[in-house]
This record gives structure tokens, C-alpha cells and sequence, in this order.
């Protein structure tokens, strides 16, 4: 029973994070281009790259905890559920270029986060990717 206790309470820090975040970057940004959503499904790759490979590799840690943090926080703290309704939200618009551009940038950043983050974990602590 704590470990979906403890993935319910991640999810609430995550969205929370999200929130906050996503909203700091909209704001510096402007209104024109989803960049807070960006951000943040770019920075929870990242950290689920770092955090997986070191997690499942050299740095153990229990299982109550990494489940916590990368379905609880990461999941909770990464949007593609806003993805998905910003992309539309420009389709509806008529800015097809944009979403676009959205969608790639999503997709091909994210998938750098990802990998760069696992990449750092396994340069930090020399062992390979999971």
C-alpha cells in the first residue's frame, strides 16, 4: 500500500512543478508559442534518462522510491496530455506551421532528453544506458 501512496503524493509534487514551471516559462515567453509545455516535456525526459539509468544501473535505489519519483513526479510533472490539447488548439487556429513545428520539437527534444540524460547518468557513473 506505500508504494501507490507514494506515487499519488509525486504526481501531486509533479503537477505541482509543472504548474509553477510551465507557467514561469509562458510568462518570459509569451502567448504565441506553447514554450512552457515544451520546457517541461523536454526537462522530464531529460531527468527520466538520468534518473532511469542510474536508478536501474549503479545507483540503487528501493523501488517504492524510484517508482515515486519517475511515474509519480515525472509523471505528474511531464504534460503531453497539454500536448495533445495545444496542438490542437493551434490546428484550430489555423497555424499549421506551428503545431508543426510543436510537434517535432516535442517529439525530437524530448527523445534528446532522454537520451542526453542517460548519457550523462552513464558517463557519471560508467555504465551503459538501460
Amino acid at each position: 500500500m506505500l508504494k501507490p501512496l507514494l506515487i499519488f503524493c509525486g504526481a501531486g509534487v509533479g503537477g505541482l512543478l509543472r504548474y509553477w514551471l510551465g507557467g514561469v516559462v509562458q510568462h518570459w515567453w509569451g502567448p504565441d508559442f506553447p514554450m512552457g509545455t515544451l520546457v517541461i516535456n523536454v526537462t522530464g525526459c531529460l531527468f527520466m534518462g538520468l534518473l532511469a539509468t542510474l536508478w536501474y544501473g549503479p545507483v540503487m535505489v528501493r523501488e517504492e522510491v524510484r517508482d515515486a519519483v519517475l511515474i509519480g513526479v515525472l509523471g505528474g510533472y511531464t504534460t503531453f496530455s497539454s500536448f495533445g490539447r495545444e496542438t490542437l488548439a493551434l490546428v484550430h487556429d489555423g497555424q499549421w506551421g506551428r503545431a508543426g513545428v510543436y510537434v517535432l520539437g516535442s517529439v525530437v527534444l524530448s527523445l534528446l532528453g532522454v537520451w542526453l540524460g542517460s548519457m550523462v547518468a552513464a558517463k557519471l557513473y560508467g555504465t551503459g544506458a538501460p
